[in-house]
Order: structure tokens, then sequence, then C-alpha cells
């Protein structure tokens, strides 16, 4: 046996381990970003038509950012229980509260509009905070549950 001080206590800074991707973008980052988020979406388990959907919901939200909230933003993507979810903040002057309460999809002629529905439509949920100062908008796509591959029983 020995004299020896036990080890100091360590402090652990709790990491968002599940975070995939945090980002700042502007218009030149669209595509790369894009890009990103489908890979990350893919590799969290989201996969055909509902990875297909995600992404383009993601690709509305930011590409809004880049139009109509200040030509910049920041990207947040992690799965968190069971679900995937992104968050797209702006720097814009915020969205009115008669856009965001309108559900109706859009007429087929009308040319713009088509980004909050189509993400709201695309993904399982969606929050909106918008104000002076900004908007955030956070989607989220439920992630399918793994089965283990289970033995059968022995007789």
């Amino acid at each position: 046996m020995t004299n020896a001080e036990p080890p100091a206590p360590r402090t652990v800074v709790p990491i968002e381990p599940s975070l995939l991707v945090a980002e700042a973008f502007d218009q030149a980052q669209v595509t790369e970003l894009r890009h990103s988020v489908t890979s990350c979406a893919h590799a969290s388990g989201l996969s055909g038509q509902r990875l297909d959907d995600f992404v383009l919901a993601v690709n509305e939200l930011i590409t809004n950012a880049v139009r109509h909230g200040g030509g910049r933003g920041w990207l947040r993507l992690w799965c968190a229980d069971g679900e995937l979810v992104c968050e797209v903040a702006d720097h814009g002057h915020g969205i009115s509260t008669q856009r965001l309460s309108e559900r109706n999809r859009p007429a087929p002629d009308t040319a713009g509009g088509w980004g909050l529905w189509l993400a709201r439509e695309l993904s399982d949920t969606m929050a909106v905070e918008t104000g002076e100062a900004g908007t955030i908008v956070r989607i989220t796509a439920a992630l399918a549950v793994r089965q283990h591959a289970r033995r059968p029983a022995e007789a």
C-alpha cells in the first residue's frame, strides 16, 4: 500500500456529443452546406424520400436566410431523442405574423413564398422564433429506431 494522494477530481465540461454541423454561411456556402447536411442526415439514419424531404426543407431555410435574413445565417444540426434537428438562424428583420400564420399552399403561379410552407410540409415539426433581431427556425425529422438482429430462441 502507498500513501499516494488520490488524483484530483477532473472537471468535465459537457460537450454536445450529437452536434453534427455548426456553421455560419452566406450565398457562397449554400451548396456545400446542403451537401454536409445530406451526408450527416444519411449517416444519422435518414434515407430515401425522408432524406430528400429533410434536405429540401433545410435548403429552403438556408436560402430564405440568405434572401430575406440579411444575406447570411447560422446552421446547427444535431441528433436528440430519436430526432434529427436542424436550426437555421439569421439576422433579418423578422417574419410577419401574417406570413407565419399562413398554412395554405401557395398558388401554383406564385413566384415566392414557398420556403416556409415547404419546410413545414417536409419536416415532422417546425418552430419559428422571429423578431426585429432575426429569425430562428427549427425543424425535426424522426429517426427510425434500428432493430438489433435477434437470434431465434434455442430449442
